[in-house]
Order: C-alpha cells, then sequence, then structure tokens
C-alpha cells in the first residue's frame, strides 16, 4: 500500500502542488470573510 502512495505522489507531483495552493486560497478566504463583518 505504501508503495502505491508513493507511486501516486510521484505521478501527481504538479497536481498535488495546485491542488495545495488552492486549498490555501479557500482558507484565506473563508478567514477574510469571516473577518469582514468585524471591520465594517
Amino acid at each position: 500500500m505504501a508503495k502505491d502512495i508513493k507511486q501516486i505522489v510521484a505521478n501527481a507531483h504538479e497536481t498535488l502542488i495546485a491542488d495545495a495552493l488552492g486549498a490555501v486560497a479557500l482558507v484565506v478566504m473563508l478567514f477574510v470573510g469571516l473577518s469582514l463583518p468585524g471591520m465594517i
């Protein structure tokens, strides 16, 4: 199983980076959206 996971990560390295950046962007937008009512 570990061998399979390593192979998947090796094959999808660029996609994983893009997905991680997308997840970080979503978290940032969530925190900004939640803090906006406090600023107004």
